[in-house]
């Protein structure tokens, strides 16, 4: 039986840390869908701005410049990429300077709108279905994706997993960085970060990977057969 009958369309959002990344990779990679990291889209914009002299203090100077730069992401999840203005931006958009800036970029309506037309585009025309990952995917981007799921972890746990990652990093300094970037995500006007009324809940804190990917695909054949 294939895995790939009807297109499926999964939003996972979640605060950083809490395998967001990993997880809907891995999903998509065994139901054989496209994979969108749509976080990766605020730091190519972020990463524009910054090269190209932009204040990013200045939303005003932000919003004239947000139709600017061509944004391009590849949806495969063995292999994403992206490209900015044809260059390959998926190195450079994860520098310190780029994570400390991505927060008031994000927050700039026009950018949002502009970030959040892309990601539609794209999920529409995944011919099998995606996985879409961020922090606004199941309340703004995509509020009629099929299945939905939040991923939650405690701050401890989120910032030993993102310490890790960056190798070295002092994981109190991760921590505060992190609730930091929390609380700058969930109070915006514009699309905070926010658990959608219908929503699955999944807390990762105690879970390995392998357990959070398994109980995904899961809910997607759920879902999927309540649809047959």
């Amino acid at each position: 039986m294939s895995h790939t009958v009807d297109p499926v369309i999964v939003a996972i959002d979640g605060p950083s840390g809490t395998g967001k990344s990993s997880t809907s990779r891995a999903v998509a990679a065994r139901l054989g869908l496209g994979y969108l990291d749509t976080g990766a889209q605020y730091r190519a914009i972020t990463w524009w701005m910054i090269t190209n002299g932009v204040d990013v203090d200045d939303a005003a100077a932000v919003a004239g410049a947000a139709d600017k730069p061509l944004i391009v992401s590849g949806t495969d999840p063995s292999q994403p990429t992206i490209t900015v203005d044809g260059v390959d931006a998926s190195g450079p958009i994860r520098t310190q300077e780029v994570t400390s800036k991505v927060s008031a970029v994000s927050a700039v309506p026009e950018v949002r709108t502009r970030i959040t037309g892309l990601q539609r585009s794209i999920a529409a025309s995944a011919p099998l279905g995606i996985v879409v990952e961020g922090r606004d995917i199941g309340t703004t981007v995509l509020p009629d994706a099929d299945l939905k799921v939040f991923l939650t972890a405690s701050p401890e746990a989120r910032a030993a997993r993102r310490a890790a990652e960056l190798e070295g990093a002092d994981v109190s300094a991760t921590r505060e960085a992190l609730v930091r970037r929390d609380a700058a995500d969930s109070t915006r006007k514009t699309s905070p970060l926010a658990k959608a009324d219908d929503a699955v809940e999944v807390d990762t804190t105690e879970l390995t990977l392998q357990q959070v990917v398994e109980h995904v695909i899961a809910l997607v054949e759920e879902r999927r057969e309540a649809a047959r």
